[in-house]
């Protein structure tokens, strides 16, 4: 016992035990849990934390974790994740309001990156022609690495925010065009039937993505009601978008974005389902995402070499300092707020995601061999760990811009607000009485309510006078289901089960009693506006002035 328990330490000392997966993915839950209690701490984005704690147990720190496959999928859903929850949580109506904005940022966020990264690589670093056009494009796309923040401080409804997920979604659908572009060229493949097979390949995954995907969607959601299997539904979609965008010759975070555009009116921000897509994501998966962009960090490199330091300050130059340009001439064009420039900028700073792929796929095309026999890659190495500290530095500068701005203009959102303190606590009664209608109503209720008062909604049952078994039992159901759907989206409902001689007389007591301001009813689908539902509505909820009236019915 004594042997085995000394050779096990040994073992642990000589990192011998971290090459199994479950040393690798407790070493990655520990690092998941410490770092963001840490640096709360002492106000430092976790997000940034968990990089610089990717970069010491990688291959390049300690080498407590190698960059494996386990690590790389984790990782690369995590991306996925980012960009369909930016995809996902965008207000429509905004974005609609704001297209003509967004399209003008990512102009500016597109060409003043890409002007200062050709200028830098033809005529400061003296690449091909080729090679600075790719070169200037690595700076051109952002990775929303900051929105879990936005949306947990509650301003990803902000015009600058709508704004700069759409210039996202364009600048870097144009990047990687370019990418596509030089890469045909560099192989000689550019041609008429080159542009035509991409321009179709585009136009039906945008269409299959946002016509059929909602319909399918939609199909399932009304049909499975099992909440493990619509979330893996969501996943499953978002995996399948991701691979139609790759057949289609983009990269697969186009295909998640726009698989969350396509679902963003089936699944209710404030539901249940929201909320777990939103807690596996931010728990599990974009932390493996950043854990495993900081492995590739070496520090090393820039030690060793004066020539990838002095390429890496070019990127640096090019990329911040053309967001920067980007963010104040769209802060100027819309007059936007000195906060909401700021957050633009921040949010738009971070090169991560497109950069990554982008330099990858550079560095693995060969154009030719040296004398010596070297290869002669489309973008060099100085490149490729120049990169990494870009990836480094634009991530620091994105958490801390956009943290110190969105707290701003989330501060001033309250304040604004809260002019709300004074009125009355919105009390929010849903009567059920169907199980079927359960969901439904809960996620209506959460919808409707305030975000500041978490102890608003009362779910009611009414049990007859005859007091049969079967309707206590089935009271008992429903309200524990209605319970439990506002606990998996964080909100309170508070059960109330009432005897009574009808339904109307017993919800209009319970109005008094509770206080309710706003009373909804669920219409039977079956029945419809049937005689005696009608009866009830003039002859009962109508004539209550305590409380508004809603009624909620399927279409």
């Amino acid at each position: 016992m004594v042997y085995f328990f000394i050779e096990s330490l040994f073992k642990i000392c000589h990192f011998e035990l971290f090459s199994t997966l479950t040393y690798k993915f407790f070493i990655e839950l520990l690092i998941i849990l410490l770092v963001p209690l840490l640096l709360n701490k002492i106000k430092i984005p976790h997000l940034l934390g968990l990089l610089v704690a990717g970069a010491v147990v990688g291959p390049y720190g300690f080498n407590l974790l190698s960059r494996d496959s386990s690590v790389v999928v984790t990782g690369t859903t995590g991306l996925l994740y980012i960009m369909f929850l930016a995809g996902l949580e965008i207000d429509m109506g905004d974005f609609k309001k704001n297209k003509w904005k967004s399209i003008t940022f990512s102009i500016y966020t597109f060409l003043a990156p890409f002007v200062l990264g050709f200028a830098g690589g033809y005529y400061i670093l003296h690449f091909s022609l080729l090679t600075s056009i790719l070169f200037a494009a690595l700076f051109s796309s952002h990775t929303l690495i900051v929105y879990p923040m936005i949306s947990a401080l509650g301003i990803a409804k902000n015009s600058a925010v709508n704004i700069t997920v759409g210039g996202t979604m364009i600048t870097d659908v144009l990047t990687l065009l370019v990418l596509a572009v030089i890469v045909g060229l560099s192989q000689g493949d550019v041609g008429a039937a080159f542009w035509l097979q991409l321009s179709i390949s585009m136009i039906v995954f945008v269409l299959v993505v946002l016509l059929i995907f909602p319909i399918v969607a939609r199909w399932f959601f009304k049909h499975v009601s099992d909440k493990i299997s619509q979330y893996i539904f969501v996943v499953v979609m978002i995996y399948l978008a991701s691979i139609l965008a790759e057949l289609a010759g983009i990269e697969s975070i186009i295909g998640a974005f726009f698989a969350g555009l396509a679902l963003n009116r089936l699944i209710p921000h404030t539901s249940s389902l929201m909320n777990r897509i939103e807690f596996v994501g931010n728990a599990i998966f974009i932390p493996f995402f950043l854990i495993s962009v900081g492995m590739l960090i070496d520090f090393s490199a820039f030690i060793k070499s004066w020539e990838t330091l002095g390429v890496a300050a070019i990127m640096l130059l090019a990329s911040i300092g053309g967001k920067y340009i980007a963010a104040m001439l769209i802060q100027k064009t819309y007059r936007l707020s000195k906060d909401e420039g700021r957050l633009v900028f921040g949010m738009s700073s971070a090169s991560a995601a497109a950069t990554l792929a982008t330099v990858m796929v550079g560095y693995n095309i060969i154009l030719g061999q040296t004398a010596e026999g070297e290869p002669i890659r489309l973008l060099n190495k100085h490149v490729l760990n120049g990169s990494i500290l870009l990836i480094l530095i634009s991530c620091t500068i994105s958490s801390f811009v956009t943290m110190s701005s969105a707290q701003r203009i989330a501060e001033e959102d309250r304040e604004n607000t809260v002019a709300g303190d004074k009125l009355p606590k919105a009390h929010i009664l849903l009567p059920i009485n169907k199980q079927e209608m359960t969901e439904k109503m809960i996620n209506l209720g959460m919808l409707i309510r305030t975000k500041s008062n978490n102890d608003q909604l009362f779910a009611l049952n009414i049990i007859s006078e005859d007091n049969n078994e079967s309707s206590v039992k089935n009271a008992e159901k429903i309200l524990e289901a209605e319970v439990k759907l506002g606990a998996a989206a964080d909100v309170e409902v508070k059960a109330i089960t009432r005897h009574d001689n009808g339904v109307v007389g017993g919800i209009n007591n319970v109005i008094k009693e509770k206080s309710i301001s706003d009373l909804v009813i669920g219409l039977d689908k079956e029945k419809g506006f049937s005689t005696s539902f009608m009866y009830n509505l003039y002859n009962g909820y109508l004539k209550n002035e305590h409380a508004n009236l809603m009624i909620y019915s399927e279409i």
